[in-house]
C-alpha cells in the first residue's frame, strides 16, 4: 500500500503510521527518541514509511505541545576562516539523531556569545547549544535546564586550540624522515600568535633534540607563502638543511618556489612536509607531503557530547585521530 500526501500539503503522522502498520503514539516516540526502545523491524519499518513520505515532524507545532523543539544551536566567533568541514560533521551528527540545526555567529567577544546563548535559552528556541568556542558563562548564568556544551576548539579569533592545536605528528614527521637519512633540520614557523603554530615549533624543537638529530632553525613565519620563500632565502650556503618541515601547505608552496630557485630537487636535495591537506596539494609538483585535519570528526564529536546531555546518555564518540600524515612525493631519502 502507497500513501501520498498532495503536493500543497506535508504528509502528517497519522499517515506514515498507517503506511507502516503501527499507531501515531509508536511514530512519535520513534522521532522523539529516534527509535530507540523500539523492536529493530518496527523502526525499520518506521523509517521506510518517513522516508517514503518525505515526512519532517512540524517542529512548531511540536515544540508547542512538548517544548521540545528538535533544534540545537552551534555558537561561533564572527567568522574569520570557512569553517565548512567542521559545521559538516556536527551537522550531520545532529541531523542523524533528528535534530535540526541553526548556527549563530554574534558579532563580539566571548562576552557577546554569552548575551546571545542567554536570548536562546530564555526563548526555548532550541533543545541545547554547542559552543566552538569559549564563553563567559558561570554555573549561575544559566536555568537550571538548560544544556550548553563548550568544546573550545577555537579562540576568539578563530586560532585553533585544544585537539586542534595538537603537535604529534611533527614527531613522526621527523622520525620517519630520520629513518630515510634524514639528519639536518628546518622549520618554518606560523604566526606564534597561534597555539598551533607555537606547539608544532616546540615539537620541532624537542623531537630534534630527542633523536640527536642537527637544527638548522626554526624560521620565525606568518602562515604565508611569502614566508616560505623569506625561509629558504634566509639558509646559508654550506647550512643547508636535508629536510623542510612547514608549519602549512600554504608556506610548503612558497619553500617549494624558493628551492627550485636555488636549483635544488625536491626530494633528491631536500625533503618537504606541509600541514592541512589543502585541496590541490596532492597536485602539485611534487604532491606535498602533509597531515590531513580531520575537522568533520572534531565537528561530529563536540556535537554527539552535546547530543548525549540531551539524551542523558554516553557520548558516542570517534576516536580515532584528528591529525593524520598524508605521504607523497615531496619526501624520501636523504641525499647521499
Amino acid at each position: 500500500m502507497t500513501i501520498r500526501a498532495g503536493a500543497d500539503r506535508r504528509p502528517t503522522i497519522i499517515e506514515v503510521a498507517k503506511l507502516a502498520g503501527v499507531s501515531h503514539q509508536t511514530v512519535s516516540r520513534y522521532l522523539r527518541f529516534n527509535g530507540e526502545g523500539l523492536k529493530p523491524r518496527t523502526r525499520d519499518s518506521v523509517a521506510d514509511a518517513i522516508a517514503q513520505l518525505n515526512y519532517r515532524p512540524n517542529l512548531v507545532a511540536r515544540s508547542m505541545r512538548t517544548r521540545v523543539t528538535g533544534r540545537v544551536a552551534v555558537v561561533m566567533p564572527a567568522l574569520a576562516f570557512n569553517p565548512a568541514r567542521m559545521l559538516a560533521g556536527a551537522t550531520k551528527t545532529a541531523h542523524d539523531a533528528g535534530f535540526q540545526v541553526e548556527v549563530i555567529s554574534p558579532e563580539g567577544g566571548a562576552a557577546a556569545r554569552a548575551e546571545r546563548i542567554r536570548e536562546l535559552v530564555d526563548a526555548r528556541q532550541v533543545d541545547g547549544i554547542l559552543s566552538l568556542s569559549p564563553v563567559e558563562l558561570g554555573p549561575q548564568d544559566l536555568p537550571a535546564d538548560a544544556i550548553l556544551v563548550v568544546s573550545a576548539d577555537f579562540d576568539d579569533e578563530m586560532r585553533g586550540i585544544g585537539a586542534l592545536a595538537d603537535a604529534t605528528p611533527i614527531a613522526e614527521l621527523i622520525g620517519a624522515l630520520a629513518e630515510l637519512g634524514h639528519r639536518r633540520f628546518y622549520h618554518v614557523a606560523g604566526s606564534s600568535q597561534f597555539a598551533s603554530a607555537r606547539a608544532r615549533a616546540a615539537g620541532f624543537v624537542e623531537t630534534i633534540e630527542r633523536l640527536g638529530l642537527d637544527s638548522a632553525g626554526v624560521f620565525d613565519g606568518d602562515w604565508s607563502g611569502r614566508s616560505g620563500i623569506d625561509a629558504v632565502e634566509a639558509i646559508r650556503s654550506g647550512e643547508e638543511p636535508t629536510a623542510i618541515i612547514a608549519a602549512n601547505d600554504l608556506v610548503a608552496t612558497g619553500v617549494l618556489r624558493a628551492a627550485a630557485k636555488r636549483g635544488w630537487d625536491v626530494p633528491g636535495d631536500v625533503s618537504v612536509t606541509g600541514w592541512d591537506n589543502t585541496p590541490g596539494s596532492e597536485f602539485l609538483l611534487p604532491s606535498l607531503t602533509t597531515i590531513d585535519v580531520n575537522l568533520e570528526r572534531v565537528g561530529s564529536n563536540a556535537m554527539a557530547r552535546l547530543i548525549a546531555r540531551l539524551r542523558s546518555a554516553p557520548p558516542e564518540l570517534d576516536a580515532g585521530p584528528v591529525n593524520r600524515v598524508v605521504w607523497r612525493e615531496s619526501t624520501g631519502p636523504a641525499p647521499a
